[in-house]
């Protein structure tokens, strides 16, 4: 009679990260789905409450945390960066900055998890990994919207409060998300 296995835990090893394999695609699909629910019921009533200085974005911080558990290559991150920008345009209020903001950021994202998560820095990474993510994306996004709409610079100004608002929020989300699904997932570092 063969022997089950299913009783045994499963350990993810770092060898076993870096790939965007069906099961990474399956887990960044429930992760922006998650993220899109969120940004449509939790993030619009965050941000109805506080008349639009915190908007977080919970479809960023789900590419973040997929960048953390997965440790993609540089132009797999570019990908998930892009799907993840795709997603965004379902809700957008100006379509099309996201499909260039967020594979940038994703892209920033998984060179930080890369340099980051080897050193003594490694749990600070996903908090500042995430911040830095979601501004420069923010940023990227406000550039492209002013840029496109031919509105003054000082629009930047106004959207700043926002965008690092919106930073400290998703960091705050990751921070508190990553050790709970790493550990679930039997992650190692």
């Amino acid at each position: 009679m063969p022997q089950n296995n299913f009783s045994q835990p499963r350990t993810v090893t770092a060898s076993e990260r870096g790939g965007l394999d069906i099961r990474n695609l399956v887990l960044l699909a429930i992760l922006l789905a998650a993220g899109f629910i969120l940004n449509m019921t939790v993030g619009k009533a965050l941000s109805a409450l506080t008349m639009g200085t915190l908007s977080p974005e919970f479809i960023i911080a789900a590419f973040c945390l997929e960048i953390l558990i997965v440790r993609p290559k540089p132009a797999q991150a570019l990908v998930i960066g892009l799907i993840a920008g795709a997603v965004i345009q379902i809700s957008a209020s100006v379509k099309g900055p996201d499909l260039i903001a967020e594979p940038i950021a994703a892209l920033v994202m998984a060179l930080i998890v890369a340099a980051g998560m080897k050193g003594k820095a490694k749990a600070i990474v996903p908090v500042l990994g995430t911040f830095v993510t979601t501004t420069l994306s923010g940023l990227i996004y406000a550039i492209i919207v002013i840029y496109a709409l031919r509105t003054v610079n000082a629009t930047l100004l106004i959207m700043l409060p926002v965008v690092l608002g919106t930073g400290v929020a998703n960091a705050i989300i990751v921070g508190a998300l990553y050790l709970p699904i790493k550990k679930a997932l039997k992650l190692a570092d």
